[in-house]
């Protein structure tokens, strides 16, 4: 979908007004706040988020970080003003980069704003995702006063040699440390991120990782096939011959495998690629794969209110100068927008809800599309029961080929 312009007479988002037919969507949807952090202390090979090192944004740490929040202090204030008769923020999700390279008084201090300015529910809940040697032991206990309630560490692996291929920084027990931390700290939910099919990884390599993660219990799991991607220096290895492409064999087999070990251990599925005990959801996520509202706050980051999406300037520079230069009247971060029509709507919600144990309501397709269902469920790839299209486990191996084959 390419951007495109707003209707004639109504200012985009990011002008301080929504459209009328996204501001009639505000009161009727659950409303989430993200908040991009754009730094690391370094860059993993895999890695292609919009995240700067202190060497890359050719600044000090300090100065890059005051100016930043200075600026998302800024847009927060930009957003209560254009978010006129929304629901107080159920959910507010703190990514990067590494978030937990900002001090703990600057995660209170964002939070302070974000309930002042837009309101927080009683049981919103906040989320930060953090690198496992970007916390301490008191790093933790300050986050969770501050207000952060769920955390997500990346974890990845439990293989020396499979950290250093995907060139993290953390020794193999870091993660399963501080989650122990982070239980002690009191926070309400733990999540682990793991990363199957790095070049020389193993099946046991992978078993094991499996295991490690499930002996501290976590109410979460996210589990990813590694992606090569255009421009990170793992593809510039894979195209030297340095390094083999992930094999979709192998991924397959070890997709099956996360399956059976964290369902075994009481972990549901919820998401294709996402497991958790009941209750224990990623709920900002799932406003994302139901295509509630959200606000992103910070370089690069995406918004989405009632079918009309925007995305700010990447450089955290350009993102400050936008916002700090005139401070009567702060300028847009926004780099572009699009309206989505309904037809595209309707076909991302085929794309992101079939992907949900909660499965897609059949009504959702055209009557052409609707065709289709006898031979997705006879090849085995979904189920079809009251009045919802399920995928099965091979389903969701061929996840994204069974939704291009339904669809028109």
């Amino acid at each position: 979908m390419s951007p495109s312009a707003l209707p004639d007479g109504e200012a985009a988002p990011e002008d301080g007004a929504l459209p009328a037919s996204a501001a009639a969507e505000l009161h009727r949807r659950a409303l989430g706040a993200y908040v991009h952090v754009p730094f690391c202390a370094t860059r993993c090979g895999y890695c292609d988020f919009n995240t700067y090192t202190a060497a890359e944004l050719g600044a000090e740490p300090g100065d890059a970080r005051t100016s930043y929040l200075r600026a998302l202090a800024t847009e927060i204030d930009v957003a209560a003003r254009t978010l006129t008769g929304a629901p107080p923020l159920s959910t507010v999700f703190f990514g990067g980069g590494t978030p937990t390279t900002l001090a703990v008084d600057d995660f209170a201090s964002v939070l302070g704003r974000l309930r002042a300015r837009l309101g927080m529910a009683d049981d919103a809940e906040v989320t930060t995702e953090a690198n496992p040697d970007s916390v301490t032991e008191q790093s933790l206990v300050g986050l969770r006063e501050a207000g952060v309630n769920r955390i997500s560490f990346g974890m990845q692996s439990s293989a020396p040699h499979v950290l250093a291929t995907l060139e993290r920084t953390h020794t193999p027990g870091r993660a399963l440390q501080a989650v122990r931390w982070a239980r002690a700290a009191g926070f309400d939910s733990v999540s682990l991120d793991l990363i199957y099919g790095t070049p020389g990884e193993s099946l046991d390599d992978w078993r094991r990782s499996l295991d490690d993660a499930l002996s501290v219990n976590p109410d979460h799991v996210s589990a990813y096939s590694l992606i090569v991607e255009d421009g990170t220096r793992l593809a510039a290895q894979v195209r030297r011959g340095v390094l083999p492409m992930p094999d979709e064999d192998d991924l397959a087999d070890k997709y099956v495998i996360a399956d059976q070990k964290l369902s075994a251990a009481g972990l549901d599925w919820y998401e294709v690629s996402n497991w958790a005990r009941p209750g224990r959801e990623c709920r900002h996520n799932m406003a994302y794969w139901t295509s509630e509202n959200w606000w992103g706050f910070g370089p690069g980051a995406h918004s989405h209110v009632g079918g009309v999406r925007w995305w700010n300037v990447k450089r955290p520079r350009a993102y400050a100068a936008r916002l700090l230069t005139d401070a009567s009247a702060p300028g847009s971060p926004a780099a572009a927008r699009e309206v989505l029509t309904d037809a595209e709507r309707r076909e991302e919600r085929v794309l992101l809800e079939l992907r949900l144990a909660d499965g897609l309501p059949v009504d959702v397709l055209r009557p052409t599309e609707r065709a289709r269902i006898p031979d997705v469920v006879t090849s085995g790839l979904a189920v079809e029961s009251a009045g919802r299209l399920r995928l099965t486990q091979r389903g969701r191996l061929l996840a994204d080929a069974v939704i291009r084959d339904l669809l028109d």
